[in-house]
């Protein structure tokens, strides 16, 4: 068996553990209850999206994919008229494992199609860790639960949703991603107000293609300020840039609006 790697198993028992949050938040509601980050979503749809997509991965991994894996699973969600949510969550655990135990028998560094710059199943396991999270935020949403992070998964979150805003295939068009730049100093910076001393800085530039980011500490034209947890759902718009929602927002706002909506293009499909 390949050696899965201390990151590569960090990440699977991350998935496990996610997921086995998220069935504790909704254990004992109901299959119809509304998510208020998915419109038009039951929780019956949420799991049955995070299983399948865990599914596809597991699928792209297992058989070493070198190209496109049809992700009919992760889009076609309607429930069946007996979904109830304790069989949807038995199922959600169990595509975990399997897809944990798939990375892990892997390993990080064989080759198999990703959907973005990467190429291993290391892309996979921080993939599918940040869509279990962002996931189970839905789910306690939408039963009013306690939502926590440590510190340390949400960086990495954060880490991973500015890689992805700088790549060509985030945005929706070339048009779209070029639309950003503007004349002057275009730039972005993140400070997540409760990280541990040395971490929690994100700048990023648009100035000029290609786009970058870094660790930086700098002046920018928009600056947003929040603990990890409430910046990292920002991104994925499950909070608005307001203090009423722990983020404070200075300079150029309509900047980070714009920026975020055509940045944020890959997670709508």
């Amino acid at each position: 068996m390949t050696s899965p790697g201390p990151l590569l198993d960090r990440y699977a028992a991350r998935i496990i553990d996610q997921t086995a949050q998220l069935t504790r938040a909704v254990d004992g509601t109901g299959a119809t209850s509304p998510v208020p980050g998915c419109p038009g979503w039951t929780l019956a749809h949420l799991l049955r999206h995070v299983g399948g997509t865990h599914r596809w991965a597991e699928t792209v991994v297992r058989t070493r994919a070198t190209g496109p894996v049809s992700d009919e699973q992760v889009n076609l969600v309607e429930p069946h008229a007996d979904d109830d949510l304790g069989t949807l969550s038995d199922w959600l655990t169990d595509g975990a494992a399997q897809l944990a135990a798939t990375l892990r028998e892997a390993g990080p560094d064989v080759a198999v199609w990703t959907v973005a710059p990467g190429g291993t199943p290391l892309f996979w396991a921080r993939r599918m860790t940040y869509e279990t999270v962002i996931h189970r935020f839905d789910a306690t949403a939408a039963v009013a639960a306690p939502y926590t992070l440590y510190a340390d998964v949400a960086l990495d979150g954060l880490d991973e949703w500015m890689e992805f805003s700088t790549l060509p295939q985030a945005y929706a068009s070339a048009t779209e991603q070029r639309a950003l730049i503007g004349p002057g100093d275009r730039t972005l910076h993140f400070h997540a107000t409760d990280a541990p001393e040395g971490t929690g800085e994100w700048l990023i530039d648009l100035t000029a293609l290609p786009f970058t980011w870094s660790h930086a500490h700098k002046k920018a034209t928009t600056a947003v300020r929040g603990p990890l947890r409430d910046l990292l759902l920002l991104l994925y718009q499950r909070r608005s840039p307001t203090p009423a929602q722990g983020i404070e927002v200075l300079g150029d706002e309509a900047l980070l609006t714009t920026w975020l909506q055509a940045a944020g293009d890959w997670l709508r499909r």
